[in-house]
């Protein structure tokens, strides 16, 4: 099931401490000032941070959802594509993007409200 920008952005909502912030322009999800998750550049997806060690593996499971240009190269970060991400695989990755950025605290919080 695909998934859209105003998904992504209600669920990063839900996690402690996230708050809707200026980043390059527009609106997006940000923890302790950092942002996670945006629009990109480029339309039809939205920019993803993961761990630079797991761009590749992404892109090469599901390549039909997980791309980078040129601009992302080399950064902790990958493109989703709206149409074809798996809802529920991209929520995931954004609670860990989310995690990255978050403080002890904030996990510990998400942790227990989880339970």
């Amino acid at each position: 099931m695909a998934v859209s920008w105003n998904e992504v952005v209600a669920f990063a909502l839900t996690l402690p401490g996230t708050e809707l912030a200026s980043f390059y322009g527009d609106m997006v999800p940000k923890v302790r000032g950092k942002a996670f998750v945006s629009r990109g550049r480029e339309p039809d997806s939205f920019a993803l941070r993961v761990p630079l060690d797991e761009v590749e593996m992404l892109k090469e499971i599901d390549p039909a959802c997980f791309w980078q240009t040129p601009h992302y190269e080399g950064w902790p970060c990958v493109l989703a594509r709206f149409a074809t991400a798996d809802r529920e695989r991209i929520l995931a990755l954004v609670e860990r993007a989310w995690a990255a950025r978050a403080s002890k605290a904030q996990c510990a919080e998400r942790a227990a409200a989880a339970t």
